[in-house]
């Protein structure tokens, strides 16, 4: 588990997690912890690469290319917070929404990746790509592999339906714990609660505002 932040509530998303040099406009949370530390945290658990998204040629002249969601091993993903004395832990699919459908996204294994070694523009040492380009988890499909994790539905090939389901969400900015499991979760291990800060109370209105 990483600490993270709200970040976006009422636009489209594109990732679930960036750090600050990523793709902050259109991200669900915000992390300050290094990617490659959180990719090195994650092999520790015994998770293995998958393959990202690949068009697939048609299997007959004329045919339609098809999209090939990523496969592989993978976490499922949750999102913790305390506010006003309650203790809230959502699976990460259920906050956002489908545009197409109406509903949050479905439910399934996010496929890790483990981002991948790239040269820079112009030459030089070659550079971890998720450190170089802040972005962690993706919802919709990528076909560069230099996130850390992704979406592994086929729907996620689609790059405008996805937006954060902001009535479940808390304000931008608060504090969340952001989860990477291996197992489906019914409750966070009591011991990571002490890790989740508390969301202060929104103020009161002032008198001349309103009720």
């Amino acid at each position: 588990a990483v600490p993270a932040e709200v970040l976006i509530r009422d636009e489209l998303l594109e990732y679930v997690l960036v750090a600050p040099n990523g793709q902050t406009h259109e991200s669900l949370f915000l992390t300050e912890v290094r990617p490659s530390l959180i990719h090195t945290g994650l092999l520790t658990l015994g998770v293995e690469p998958g393959q990202n998204a690949r068009w697939l040629e048609p299997t007959e002249e004329g045919g339609r290319r098809e999209v090939q969601p990523p496969q592989g091993d993978g976490f499922y993903l949750y999102a913790a917070w305390r506010s006003e004395g309650e203790r809230y832990l959502y699976r990460v699919d259920d906050l956002i929404s489908d545009l197409a459908t109406g509903r949050s996204l479905r439910r399934h294994r996010w496929t890790f990746l483990g981002s991948r070694f790239v040269s820079p523009d112009g030459g030089g040492p070659e550079a971890f790509a998720a450190d170089r380009e802040g972005n962690l988890i993706n919802v919709t499909f990528f076909f560069q592999g230099h996130t850390l994790v992704s979406a592994a539905l086929p729907e996620c090939i689609d790059q405008t339906s996805w937006l954060p389901n902001a009535w479940l969400l808390p304000e931008r900015e608060s504090p969340v714990l952001f989860v990477f499991s291996k197992q489906r979760l019914a409750v966070l291990p009591e011991r990571w609660w002490s890790e989740v800060e508390d969301i202060a109370a929104p103020q009161a209105a002032e008198a001349t505002g309103g009720r």
